[in-house]
């Protein structure tokens, strides 16, 4: 009998209760010891269309990347578990965080990190960790998940990742080194150990760059190269540089101006009356835009018109072929990638939308491997990407919008393909360092949010410097060209031909505040959105939401959530009340945790963010958080706030006035809100100065403290919320340059760009963030609106992005309902009165402190009839048990020889516990 046969025939017999007691028995002894591995399908029992597999990058502790496959698949927890790992979870969170994995074929079984370098008593950091990364049948494209593996609920063809190490919150860092096809079934066996390159950083001496390009201008105007003739391209491209070294500039201004008088003979160099060179007018039409003319009007050239005007209606292919022409979608005369890819940022930057065959050209010229080839070639003609085009091209088809899965390809690509020292080679085969190669590399990592591997190439670059500021073709060159240096000061600046612009940013009026009424016109159903945040199958006796499918562990941090949710709406204030009231009273869930096993107040592990976070709830509707939950919540704060940087091994504190334990500018946001609602001015001054000193110069927030260079559209709006509370010039400042950078991430189709892609949590922040000005953005918050009411399903919940695993999520649902209204967690208020005390739950109720209910296929149903569609996270397959693992088959001997194994570790655990050091 199969696994799938033997699980579907589970049913109570005679000696039910019996066995109901020795398995709780089994499972709170797997949940310290952790959980051994079953017994692994072979991995080529899994197909492309049958099974799921699991690849798990052992890379780092000197392994090799390890697969495992099931056959019957059902979430990415059992998957790890019937593929052959053994994982084992952290003391605050559970075996839902999986802390650690093994493997029988690597170290006999070992699981790793070991104790020695992770003691898995909290959640480890953000910089060394398991990431979890998810692809679904037909994908070669690694999808983030933000969320656990209990939550997933796998489908045949489905693929997972496990890689150790760093990653933001945003999973924009840190992706396996492997593609999904690599480690499918019949993809050629598993890939090569993942890993990030080695060199070390290093900065590109941008100013003495800037200043060789000048020393090489004939005139102070042009570039002359063999001879007399002006070479408009690399005049053009040193424009380029010299804006990045210096922004506006007289020597800018000479250059403009000389291209300016000359634009005919660099865009029609045949003679006026021919078809434009459409990588001239781009690069040409992108000087305009960069520097502030306009495009329309340059040199008595309408630029836009030019390249509008001659996009191919067909290729070779149909009887008639048209000069210039390769196929439908080129602008005549590119022939190269990149002057189709210029041609088509042209026409974003300027406004216009291109048309779509343009853009579609460019998806098609990309290879099996994620890489873009340089040559505009035909279907079925050699596809070889080489790095320079493919970082163009992902920018490009990132500023266009709805290309996540190119660009995904596209980045896994660049990663797949960097050389340890950081460099990138020009062309497949080569094995030299590149500087062009790199340097478009390089930007398209940066922008992607790959900033280790970023910094990695501009270090590369940085030693490839040569003495008078300049840079040759390739590694150890020894003389400058004025064919690479203008594309490695772009690097250098950390910049980009998207993002390229002398403009100095104006500041608007200041941000206007204050609630709204929670429909909004073209949004989502909040209503529905309610009914499904408060469903019985997912809202355990109305109190707290579960850590996963079937556990009775709350998660704390999801259930407060889905509290503001509620408080935002206004729409069940009674199930809000029984929230709170959880909270408050410090009520247990099913394994007899309180909020304060969360927050860890009053231990060595305190964290500020979480404490703030409740804090935060309690002042939303109407709860003295100097007294709630039994604790003077803002006094926590106060010692919470950190006086310096602590030192290795002590991570407690990323810096003076981060919060203790608090991993992220969401938490640091959050806390800061609660002291500042409680009147603590005073004592949140070094938190907000934080928090100011990690915004980007281009108005962005990363998404984890201490920072790692990423820009993260969740943290950016939080961010914002929290100042405009703070108020003040700076702040004013500083909530202005954010919501002009969240309105410039805005997709086509009204989403934003998040861990998961075009996010829903992401639009959802994006406009309460940007409903701080709602005057000034009405246009991109009704656009993020209707993207939201496009991924409601018919339960009332939310995808957790537009493209990926369809159904509705828990946490996704959260943010979506309370982030539709606009309100900010700065102002957020909802009164309880008119509410009665929910009713205290009976022992050995659903998540109460009794045997779980097993629940089978088919159970689960909502009884308020908010059923129908996927629902990720609804508590059914095989219930709790299932969930984590433990076969009802285990026989009872086996069962108590583990018990009395693991009853040591039981009881010390319980007596850490006691005494707070665990929390």
């Amino acid at each position: 009998m199969g696994r799938k046969d033997a699980r579907t025939r589970r049913r109570p017999g005679v000696c039910g209760a019996g066995l109901s007691a020795l398995l709780l028995t089994v499972a709170a002894c797997l949940t310290f010891t952790g959980a051994t591995p079953a017994t692994a399908d072979p991995v080529g029992a899994c197909t492309a269309t049958r099974g799921a597999v699991v690849a798990v990058d052992f890379g780092p502790f000197g392994g090799m990347v390890e697969r495992g496959c099931d056959t019957s698949p059902g979430t990415g927890y059992q998957l790890l578990r019937e593929g052959g790992f053994g994982t084992e979870g952290t003391q605050h969170d559970g075996p839902a965080f999986i802390c650690r994995i093994g493997h029988g074929s690597f170290h006999a079984g070992t699981k790793y990190p070991t104790p020695a370098k992770e003691p898995c008593v909290l959640t480890p950091p953000a910089t060394a960790y398991w990431s979890y990364w998810t692809a679904s049948r037909g994908q070669d494209e690694w999808t983030y998940s933000q969320y656990g593996a209990m939550d997933r609920k796998l489908k045949d063809g489905d693929v997972d990742a496990w890689v150790y190490g760093g990653t933001d919150v945003g999973g924009t860092t840190g992706r396996p080194a492997f593609t999904p096809d690599d480690v499918r079934p019949g993809g050629g066996g598993g890939p090569a150990p993942g890993g990030e390159p080695t060199g070390p950083p290093g900065d590109i001496d941008v100013r003495a760059a800037g200043a060789w390009l000048r020393g090489q201008l004939t005139d102070g105007e042009r570039i002359v190269v063999d001879g007399s003739a002006t070479d408009y391209p690399l005049t053009v491209q040193t424009a380029y540089a010299l804006a990045a070294a210096g922004g506006s500039s007289t020597d800018l201004d000479k250059v403009t101006a000389f291209l300016t008088r000359h634009a005919d003979a660099f865009v029609v160099p045949n003679g006026t009356g021919e078809v434009p060179d459409a990588a001239a007018v781009a690069r040409l039409a992108l000087l305009a835009e960069i520097t502030g003319k306009d495009a329309r009007d340059l040199g008595g050239r309408d630029l836009i018109a030019d390249l509008t005007g001659n996009v191919c209606a067909a290729g070779p292919d149909a009887g008639q072929p048209t000069p210039g022409c390769t196929a439908k979608g080129d602008f005549r005369n590119a022939t190269y990638v990149e002057g189709q890819a210029l041609a088509v940022l042209a026409l974003l930057r300027a406004g216009e939308k291109p048309p779509t065959a343009t853009v579609d050209r460019l998806t098609q010229v990309q290879c099996r491997d994620g890489g873009v080839t340089g040559v505009l070639i035909r279907t079925g003609e050699n596809c070889d990407g080489d790095p320079a085009t493919t970082g163009l091209v992902a920018l490009v088809l990132k500023k266009a919008g709805g290309h996540t899965t190119q660009v995904g390809k596209a980045r896994d690509y660049l990663a797949k393909v960097q050389r340890d020292d950081g460099a990138f080679t020009a062309y497949t085969g080569s094995s030299a360092g590149d500087v062009t190669a790199t340097a478009y590399a390089a930007q398209a990592l940066r922008g992607l949010g790959e900033t280790r591997r970023a910094d990695a190439a501009e270090g590369w670059l940085s030693r490839e410097q040569l003495p008078g500021g300049g840079f040759g073709f390739e590694q150890d060159a020894t003389e400058p060209t004025v064919y690479t240096t203008p594309t490695a000061v772009l690097t250098g600046a950390r910049t980009d031909l998207v993002r390229l612009t002398t403009k100095k940013t104006e500041p608007t009026d200041p941000p206007t505040t204050g609630p709204r009424p929670p429909a909004r016109d073209g949004g989502p159903d909040l209503k529905k959105g309610v009914a499904y945040l408060t469903g019985p199958a997912r809202l355990k006796q109305s109190r707290y939401y579960p850590a996963g499918p079937g556990s009775s562990r709350a998660d704390f941090g999801l259930t407060i959530d889905g509290a503001y949710a509620l408080a935002a709406t206004g729409l069940n204030n009674g199930k809000l009340r029984g929230v709170v009231d959880f909270l408050d009273k410090r009520s247990k869930d099913g394994e007899g945790r309180t909020v304060d096993d969360w927050t860890g107040i009053g231990t060595k592990y305190a964290a500020g963010g979480s404490i703030g976070k409740t804090a935060l709830l309690a002042e939303s509707v109407g709860r003295d958080p100097r007294d709630f939950a039994g604790h003077d919540l803002i006094a926590a704060l106060d010692k919470a706030v950190c006086a310096r940087k602590s030192e290795a091994p002590d991570r407690s504190c990323a810096a003076k006035g981060a919060y203790t334990y608090a991993p992220s500018v969401f938490s640091q946001a959050l806390a800061i809100m609660a002291q500042l609602r409680a009147g603590d001015e005073r004592n949140a001054r070094d938190a907000i100065a934080y928090l100011e000193s990690l915004q980007h110069a281009d108005g962005a927030w990363p998404s984890l403290v201490p920072p790692t260079g990423d820009s993260d559209v969740d943290s950016t709006a939080i961010a914002a919320m929290a100042l405009d509370l703070a108020g003040g010039d700076t702040a004013d400042r500083a909530v202005d340059k954010a919501l002009r950078w969240i309105a410039s991430q805005q997709l086509g189709d009204g989403g934003f760009p998040g861990a998961a892609g075009n996010s829903v949590n992401s639009a959802a922040l994006a406009v309460q963030g940007l409903s701080l000005d709602e005057r000034a953005y009405e246009k991109e918050i009704s656009a993020a609106l209707k993207f939201l009411a496009a991924q409601q399903n018919s339960d009332g919940g939310f995808n957790v992005a537009e493209q990926g695993q369809r159904g509705s999520d828990l946490r996704a649902s959260t943010q979506a309902v309370g982030g539709a209204t606009g309100i900010s967690f700065g102002t957020l208020e909802r009164s309880l009165k008119g509410t009665s005390a929910q009713p205290a739950p009976k022992d050995g109720g659903d998540g109460g402190g009794g045997a779980p209910r097993i629940v089978k296929p088919g159970d689960g149903e909502d009884s308020d009839g908010a059923g129908g569609g996927d629902v990720v996270d609804a508590t059914g397959d095989d219930g709790a048990l299932a969930s984590t693992g433990v076969r009802i088959g285990l026989l009872g001997a086996v069962a108590v020889l583990l018990c009395l194994a693991g009853w040591r570790t039981v009881v010390a655990a319980r007596r850490r516990a006691t005494t707070g050091g665990n929390h």
